[in-house]
Order: C-alpha cells, then structure tokens, then sequence
C-alpha cells in the first residue's frame, strides 16, 4: 500500500492533491518542527494584477514549535483579508458562488489552531472534489522509511515544482497570462468538479525522498 507523508498546507498547493490522489492513503505530520515561509500557513493565487501570497498569521513560534501547537494569531485582521482576496480573486470565475456559501464560515468564526483550521479545509476540499483517500494526522513525529514517500519538503515557495504546468482556465489569463503552481483554490474555483480528472495524471509516486 502506498503511503504519502505530508505537511500540512493552507489551502494546499495543487501539486499536494496530485501527491495525495497518486497514493492510497496519506498521513499529515502533526509532530514536525515548524518551518517558516512554507505552504503551512500561506497560500498563492491569482490576483487581477498578479499572483499573492496569502500569509495565515501565527502566534510566536520557533523553529522547535511543533506543527500540532500552532496557534492562529487574530493580527491584523487576516480573515476579513483573505476573504476580501478570494473574492476579488475569483469572484468572477465559474464556480466561486457555487462554493461560497461552505467557505464563507472559515473566514467568521475563531479558530485556535493551526493544523486544525487547515484540516478541516483540506476535508472540505476532498469532499468537493469527490476525492475518497484515507487522511491520518501522525500521533507523533514519523521518521522517513521505505514504507511511506516522504513528501513534508517536496512542496515549498522556495522550490522549483516537481512537475510541468498545464494550463487550464484561469478568469485573468487573457490579461497577465497562464499562472502555474498555484493553490488548490484556484483551480477549485476555475474547473469546479472536474478539477480532479485535471489532478489525476499530475504526480507519479516516487519513493520516498527527503527528511525533516
């Protein structure tokens, strides 16, 4: 049984959900140090103008803050930002109003921590997405092996994608062109449903790779 070993992302990169439907199941790593500048707590899509990050703020952490004890800051108003961003960034795309409504609450109510918020979001998405993969959070820090493909460093804004973009549709993409390697947001909102048989092909199991 093949088994990918991630991080846990915002609003995951699309290469993660490829990485998660080329597998049988998944175990997300509660117990990892937490790296900063990383798609744990960020995510990129499309603006009008570009592509932005958007930055989840956490409370102070170092980097032997365990993922598990994130907890989400209230600075600076993040949720009315990221909501405001996703709605200038989609609002014109052709599933945006069809998903709204579920997303909308993500950006309302508190939420203490961290690997929870993104769970949760990562459920939502695998239930729109109709992808059916057994998820497990680690119950303590997993160590590379021949059994599971060590994915945790695979995906970072400051690494160059594993695999090729292809364009699908995109609401800017006849103004700043075709944007790759984006967050699963923007595809979601883009293709709708069939993002998935666009996923399916996109990331070949590779063994197991890198360590934290």
């Amino acid at each position: 049984m093949s088994t990918a070993l991630l991080s846990t992302a915002y609003w995951a990169p699309i290469d993660w959900y490829a990485a998660l439907l080329s597998h049988e199941t998944a175990i997300v790593d509660g117990y990892e140090h937490y790296v900063k500048q990383t798609w744990r707590n960020r995510c990129r899509i499309v603006m009008p103008d570009g592509v932005q990050d958007l930055v989840l703020p956490v409370e102070a952490a170092s980097s032997h803050t365990l993922v598990r004890d994130l907890r989400i800051s209230d600075h600076g108003q993040w949720q009315h930002h990221h909501w405001n961003a996703l709605q200038t960034a989609y609002g014109r795309s052709p599933f945006f109003e069809f998903y709204a409504d579920d997303i909308a609450p993500f950006y309302e109510r508190h939420h203490a921590f961290l690997l929870d918020f993104n769970e949760a979001l990562r459920a939502m998405v695998c239930r729109f997405l109709q992808i059916e993969k057994e998820v497990t959070l680690s119950e303590s820090y997993v160590k590379a092996t021949s059994s599971v493909d060590d994915l945790r460093l695979a995906f970072s804004p400051r690494l160059k994608p594993q695999t090729a973009a292809r364009p699908y549709y995109q609401v800017f993409s006849s103004r700043i062109g075709f944007q790759a390697h984006l967050s699963i947001a923007d595809l979601l909102f883009n293709l709708g449903p069939e993002a998935i048989f666009w996923l399916l092909p996109q990331f070949p199991e590779t063994g197991s790779s890198s360590t934290n």
